[in-house]
């Protein structure tokens, strides 16, 4: 049996720190190691526009990772695609190769794009923003959402051919006025629909119908778009596909993006009173778990299940900051109702380190991209196992690897013994 790759030494340290812990170290009832994965890639498809292959080369884009060439080739067959790979595995690219592909090909050609935060729509603006302006062309997009102004959703209306939103601006804001969108419309020939494991429960059905009335507009218009849809975390993606997009896409699962290393610790908090069963506030001891990673170096991301308790860790955070030697500014709290510059200036000072540690909502648990955090703590169970690999996988995107913790909340306790040093599962 051969070992587990570890995760790298400064992060052993921590942990091993943690574990040794007088106050912290008894009360981590489980250690789980997901090993490393090597990068495995596949052929450039043949149907690709060499501009886009020139372009992404010019980025340090030299190959495809399995996943990424399957999806591109499948897209530009014209098949509806499911694509369900771990986050971190560049799923993005293998639906912005289509739309752009598109874009080259075709000079009627439009794309519409949804994603379910602003954040993320963002993330992914810059990204293809960036791509246009090298191909000469950056008016081609625009997002369209509640904080564009009105003079940018005229000049979209006019110009953009790759229109990014979320289904809730679809539903308001674009369905109801389709005769002012009557040319995009006729040139419609992708849907890109990303992060679908967000759409479940009511708020999935509502976007179904939603999905199901954009389909019949496009028929109106004499189209037919097929759908690029994407998500790191769905357990039965066939069953979704169906019931959200009324289709059968092709599924694609085997990812070949490399892993790194990473370290899962489930943490219980101390018992108060046996007779009641009542333990110490899981916001308390993911505070000291945080000191604990911060002083350590590491920098670290919390995922609280409310704002008000987002609020109450930025508190304890910013009343420790002299301690752990941080300036409080380099600690911060992230939720929905900051304002877009705000959360835009939080995102940057995670990927150029100038912020060391976030309270958040589950606002940072998709896709967007703040760099590679080397912690991440659940303070609570976030409520379905798909959010948890999700937040869990805002940690580790480097080879160095990364720490995951799960603080337990009130009536979540973990047993206790199970110290399995195997990969998590």
């Amino acid at each position: 049996m051969t070992a587990h790759p570890t995760v790298a030494a400064h992060l052993e340290e921590a942990i091993t720190a943690l574990r040794q812990d007088p106050h912290l170290g008894p009360h981590v009832v489980g250690v789980f190691r997901e090993p490393a994965q090597p990068p495995r890639f596949g052929p450039w498809p043949a149907r690709l526009a060499p501009d886009i292959r020139r372009l992404w080369e010019a980025e340090g884009i030299r190959a495809l990772y399995t996943h990424q060439s399957a999806a591109l080739e499948h897209l530009l067959a014209g098949k509806d695609v499911l694509l369900i790979t771990p986050t971190a595995s560049g799923k993005s690219l293998a639906f912005w190769g289509p739309v752009l592909h598109l874009l080259i090909t075709d000079p009627h050609a439009t794309a519409l794009c949804l994603f379910p935060t602003k954040a993320l729509t963002q993330d992914q603006y810059a990204r293809l923003r960036r791509w246009l302006e090298r191909l000469g062309r950056p008016e081609w997009a625009g997002i369209y959402d509640g904080d564009t102004p009105p003079e940018e959703r005229r000049r979209i209306r006019q110009h953009a051919r790759v229109l990014l939103t979320n289904p809730d601006m679809l539903h308001r804001g674009l369905l109801p006025r389709h005769p002012r969108w009557a040319e995009f419309w006729r040139g419609l020939r992708l849907v890109v629909l990303d992060e679908i494991h967000t759409y479940r429960g009511i708020f999935g059905a509502h976007v179904a119908n939603v999905l199901r009335r954009l389909f019949r507009i496009a028929a109106f218009y004499g189209t037919q778009p097929q759908v690029a849809a994407a998500s790191a975390t769905v357990g039965n993606p066939a069953d979704v596909a169906v019931h959200l997009l009324g289709r059968r896409p092709v599924i694609v699962q085997d990812s070949g993006a490399p892993r790194p290393p990473r370290v899962l610790l489930f943490y219980n908090p101390p018992l108060i009173d046996p007779n009641t069963g009542l333990r110490r506030s899981s916001l308390l001891d993911a505070r000291d778990i945080a000191r604990h990673f911060l002083r350590s170096g590491l920098q670290t991301l919390l995922f609280a299940r409310s704002r008000r308790a987002v609020e109450l860790l930025l508190t304890y955070l910013r009343e420790d900051a002299a301690r752990i030697g941080l300036d409080p500014h380099a600690l911060r709290g992230y939720r929905g109702g900051f304002l877009p510059r705000e959360r835009r200036a939080i995102e940057t000072g995670l990927r150029n380190g100038t912020v060391r540690g976030v309270a958040a909502t589950n606002a940072l648990e998709l896709g967007v991209d703040i760099g590679s955090l080397e912690a991440v703590i659940l303070v609570g169970y976030p409520g379905t196992v798909a959010s948890a690999h999700q937040q869990w996988g805002r940690a580790g995107r480097r080879e160095s690897g990364g720490i995951g913790v799960f603080v337990a909340g009130p009536g979540e306790e973990i047993p206790g013994g199970a110290r399995c040093t195997g990969p998590a599962r």
